[in-house]
C-alpha cells in the first residue's frame, strides 16, 4: 500500500508564494505522480503530474508559469513552489500517484489516479 501525506498549506495574499511537499511511503511501482487541487463546489482537477525518472511535467494552463512541480528522489517526497498565487488557487490540494506505467505521458485526470493524500488547505485572498 503507498501512503502520501502533505504538508505546507497556509493563507497567503494575492500575488504571494508558498510550498506543498508530500512524503510518499510503501512500495510503489506505478510511474505517474502528481498535484491535484479541489475548490468549493467544483470538481478535483490537475495542477500537474510526472512521470517518475524522466520527461517534463504536465501542467494544467490554469498554473503555467506559476507553478513548479519537482520530486526528490532520495527522500521520496514531491514539491510543488507555487507563485503569484491568485484567489482562484483556492482550494484543497492533494498528491496523488497513480498504478499506471504509461508509454506516453500521465495524464491530468484524477481518474487515473489510485493513491491519494489527506490534502492541504491553500486559501489565497485578495
Amino acid at each position: 500500500q503507498v501512503h502520501l501525506v502533505e504538508s505546507g498549506g497556509g493563507s497567503v495574499q494575492a500575488g504571494g508564494s508558498l510550498s506543498l511537499s508530500c512524503t510518499v511511503s510503501g512500495y510503489y511501482y506505478g510511474e505517474c505522480m502528481g498535484w491535484f487541487r479541489q475548490a468549493p463546489a467544483k470538481e478535483r482537477e490537475g495542477v500537474g503530474v510526472f512521470k517518475a525518472g524522466e520527461g517534463p511535467t504536465n501542467y494544467a494552463d490554469s498554473v503555467k508559469g506559476r507553478f513548479t512541480i519537482w520530486r526528490d528522489n532520495a527522500k521520496n517526497t514531491m514539491h510543488v513552489q507555487m507563485s503569484n498565487l491568485k484567489p482562484e488557487d483556492t482550494a484543497m490540494y492533494y498528491c496523488a500517484a497513480a498504478r499506471l506505467r504509461p508509454s506516453g505521458s500521465c495524464p491530468l485526470g484524477t481518474s487515473a489516479y489510485n493513491y491519494w493524500g489527506q490534502g492541504t488547505q491553500v486559501t489565497v485572498s485578495s
